[in-house]
């Protein structure tokens, strides 16, 4: 009876083993900025474990490559960022830092946003003296939702890549993201109709997609150079500026000090647009579509129109 048992005790423990079996690990993804982050939960769903290595209020620019980042870009089968070299400060020690092979530049792991968009304002010549000037570009490239469209196509494509037996799934998910993301672009299009054509005044050269977006002109940047704070001289320089052209608001991102455009609201006697940036940045931005929701609104209410 006793070798009975011992033979049948195997048998008996097999399906249990099955079921206490862990489901199959979800696709690791790290993305740099949150607006990544989101975008990658709306095409993987549960098939993604996503980690996001910064927050609305941190400046994308100013990261720190620390351990707990390192240990995340080490164990991500895919990482997400915008490129560009807005990360330049701080990406590539992180990824040399992972010895992630799977994540390195070149690498189906390694997705660049800004590769796949028209990107604005490329230098002719670049001088390091004119301030945080990007070789590439322009890289706030999230600030137009037309290139968020256009970045979930081919991440959408690079999932399935790095994990093609889900590939239906992604595009699934992708063909359900793309109507929605269709119908909200109308809808934000028709209601920010009446603000093209405004003059703004912007405190960081941050916003020039949704300009390009929306038909916003930008008459005045309140930092001297992308990067370098305004000093008194130059605000009093802006402010005599906005006379010959008047401004109908100043804009600035959540993660910024808004005293620079502060004092040129009070001073000029236009509103102040305090805008969410990415998703996270205010408290409508909760996800994609609410980030360009609240921006619309927000920038509609400084016009003094309605969202």
């Amino acid at each position: 009876m006793q070798v009975l048992r011992k033979l049948l005790l195997p048998l008996l423990a097999t399906p249990l083993l099955l079921l206490a079996a862990p489901a199959q690990a979800a696709l690791r993804v790290f993305a740099c900025e949150p607006e990544w982050g989101a975008l990658a939960q709306e095409l993987g769903g549960p098939l993604v474990d996503v980690a996001v290595a910064t927050t609305a209020l941190q400046d994308p620019h100013q990261i720190q490559a620390k351990p707990s980042l390192i240990a995340r870009a080490r164990n991500a089968d895919l990482v997400v960022c915008t490129g560009a070299e807005l990360e330049i400060g701080w990406l590539p020690v992180l990824l040399q830092q992972s010895g992630n092979a799977r994540v390195q530049p070149g690498q189906p792991g390694h997705f660049a946003a800004a590769d796949f968009v028209r990107k604005l304002e490329i230098p002719t010549a670049l001088d390091r003296s004119q301030g945080d000037v990007h070789a590439a570009g322009n890289p706030h490239i999230q600030t137009d939702p037309r290139n968020i469209g256009a970045v979930a196509d081919v991440l959408a494509t690079r999932l399935a890549q790095v994990d093609p037996a889900h590939a239906a799934d992604y595009d699934k998910r992708h063909a359900d993201f793309a109507q929605r993301w269709k119908q909200a672009m109308a809808r934000w299009t028709a209601q920010a109709a009446p603000l093209k054509g405004l003059a703004v005044v912007s405190q960081h050269k941050a916003f020039v997609y949704l300009y390009d977006w929306l038909g916003l002109q930008e008459v005045a940047v309140l930092e001297p150079k992308p990067g370098v704070e305004p000093s008194a001289a130059h605000l009093q320089t802006v402010l005599a500026t906005l006379k010959a052209r008047p401004a109908r608001m100043v804009i600035y991102a959540a993660y910024q000090d808004g005293k620079p455009a502060e004092w040129l609201s009070r001073n000029a006697g236009v509103p102040v647009a305090k805008l969410p940036f990415t998703v996270g940045g205010s408290e409508g931005a909760k996800d994609l579509f609410g980030l360009y929701d609240d921006t619309v609104a927000r920038l509609l209410a400084a016009a003094g129109g309605k969202p």
